[in-house]
């Protein structure tokens, strides 16, 4: 005989999961009790939502879907930010939160949360188990619906009976048949015909990449599209990393934060590509000034994205990475020599020189020499706020990944999701940047880190402000800062982290950072860095 948890951990390991994060409570006391004789690794996060982060982070650097665990009630609760940030920039994950009894659903007992009503409207999917039996075959399902399509998070919510159920003998399915759902992966022959004509019949073409590139694995053949025709290339936050930051081709980051030359090209280019990009509010403020002027094509395998935020002229729904290497077999076009002038005329004339501060680090030339002394495949995980912004601007990618969480934009996110990440690749450099706000939110995975001998390298911009609202306050709002000063509510961070035992120091030039980060990048396992910024500098 076997029961439900042991089967769980049959399924997980049959989908290849070697590390799970999670906290324990009663109602999945089961499943961990089972877990005990498995091979997979479990991290024991210090609170639930970075569970969910970490899992973020594997998932981004490996490409295998994550698992995040909770229990029921709060526990399960404080999963939801996590894999609201999760589906908001399509990251795949398997979520598994024990339940009460399923004779006391309905009832208000101790810890009971309609957990799959509560996350409905931030996962792609979700299951309430009725019956172990059906243990295999949504386990199969969840993995095959959280990874196929437009990626993203699903739900498996266990009450503690079905846990403890037996059967004669386990059954792993070879794989899912769910009716209804057979995501589109390649583009209609069609419109792929159409878009190469309009492409033909361009004069100043650019293409606009997303996070969609990167998830599909199309990352190599958009830079040989682009480097075919030569067509120049910007990207969304969640683009970073499409194509090498110094690729010839790269304009940077777009929208309301981002890199002027790419802003300038968008705004006059007569035909947009966008590729696995949904090009929200901070990526084009006003979509309609770009329509009028330029025609879209746009690439998406979700077809409910493409058209939501841009008109399109030309949809093709499917994986980006086989309508990218399909439009690169077939075309012909090459971009014009004034097109490329002018883009690479833009993109020196316009770059700007940061503002420095007596007595304070400037963190966009720290960033871009610290970036220097990385290995070509380190990971850079970025929080939000300011710091965000300083790292999609001045990071320079080579073959490594930035991330972040672009879509919910969540702060405390980088601590967690770099721990997921270090785990996913061992032997890469992951490092995490943050502000003292958003290191607040989640310095209590330093244990995480302490405990797990995890080699995540920490850099806190300290301006004692919440700087990105700070700083919003400052142009529309006449200076009035409500709410964001963190003077006297600041904790002594080096002292923190060496009661975890963590080795720390602490930066007040752009000399004494980057001889503090060579020592960083050097000391053996984890290492923080406080970077003492001036409150007044601004995000670009």
């Amino acid at each position: 005989m076997i029961n439900g948890a042991q089967i769980m951990v049959k399924c997980l390991e049959n989908e290849g999961v070697s590390v799970v994060f999670g906290y324990p409570g009663a109602a999945i006391c089961p499943f961990y009790d089972a877990l005990m004789d498995s091979s997979i690794r479990h991290i024991l996060v210090r609170q639930e939502q970075n569970a969910a982060h970490a899992a973020s982070g594997y998932t981004r650097s490996c490409g295998k879907p994550g698992v995040c665990i909770a229990t029921s009630g709060p526990g399960a609760t404080n999963l939801i930010t996590g894999l609201a940030t999760a589906y908001m920039d399509s990251i795949p994950l398997i979520a598994l939160t024990g339940q009460v009894r399923s004779d006391l659903l309905g009832r208000d007992v101790f810890q009971e949360a309609d957990i799959t009503g509560s996350c409905e409207p931030f996962i792609k999917h979700s299951y309430l188990v009725k019956s172990t039996a059906d243990l295999p075959c949504i386990f199969k399902e969840a993995f095959h619906i959280a990874t196929t399509g437009r990626p993203g998070p699903v739900l498996i919510d266990i009450p503690i009976d079905i846990q403890q159920g037996e059967l004669e003998r386990f059954v792993y399915p070879e794989k899912a048949e769910i009716i209804g759902y057979k995501p589109r992966t390649q583009g209609h022959p069609l419109q792929i015909k159409r878009a190469l004509e309009m492409i033909q019949k361009s004069q100043r073409p650019v293409i606009c990449a997303g996070g969609g590139v990167l998830s599909s694995g199309g990352k190599r053949d958009l830079v040989a599209f682009a480097e075919k025709t030569g067509i120049p290339v910007v990207s969304t936050m969640m683009g970073i990393g499409v194509m090498p930051s110094e690729h010839p081709l790269y304009l940077g980051m777009l929208g309301s934060h981002g890199v002027p030359a790419a802003n300038r090209a968008i705004h006059n280019a007569d035909l947009l590509i966008l590729c696995g990009a949904r090009v929200g509010d901070r990526a084009v403020a006003s979509p309609d000034q770009i329509t009028e002027k330029a025609n879209v094509i746009h690439i998406d395998i979700d077809p409910a994205e493409i058209g939501k935020n841009m008109k399109a002229h030309i949809p093709i729904v499917g994986n980006v990475r086989l309508v990218l290497g399909n439009l690169h077999e077939k075309t012909t076009y090459h971009v014009s020599e004034q097109w490329t002038a002018d883009v690479q005329e833009w993109k020196v004339s316009l770059k700007k020189q940061p503002k420095r501060f007596e007595g304070y680090v400037e963190p966009c030339s720290f960033i871009h020499n610290l970036s220097a002394l990385l290995q070509p495949k380190a990971i850079w995980v970025a929080d939000v706020g300011q710091n965000q912004i300083w790292s999609a601007n001045h990071f320079v990618t080579t073959a490594g990944r930035f991330l972040t969480s672009g879509g919910m934009g969540t702060m405390g996110y980088s601590i967690p999701a770099a721990v997921g990440a270090k785990l996913a690749r061992p032997t890469r450099q992951v490092l995490a940047v943050c502000g003292d706000g958003s290191f607040q939110m989640s310095m209590n995975e330093l244990g995480t880190i302490a405990q797990n001998h995890i080699g995540v390298k920490i850099i806190v911009m300290r301006n004692t402000r919440l700087g990105m609202v700070r700083e919003l306050q400052d142009n529309l709002y006449g200076g009035r800062h409500s709410g964001t000063i963190l003077d006297n509510g600041t904790p002594d961070i080096i002292k923190i982290a060496q009661a975890y035992h963590i080795p720390a120091t602490m930066a007040s030039s752009n000399e004494e950072a980057m001889k503090a980060a060579k020592n960083m990048l050097e000391t053996e396992g984890a290492y923080l860095l406080v970077c003492n910024v001036s409150p007044e500098n601004p995000s670009k």
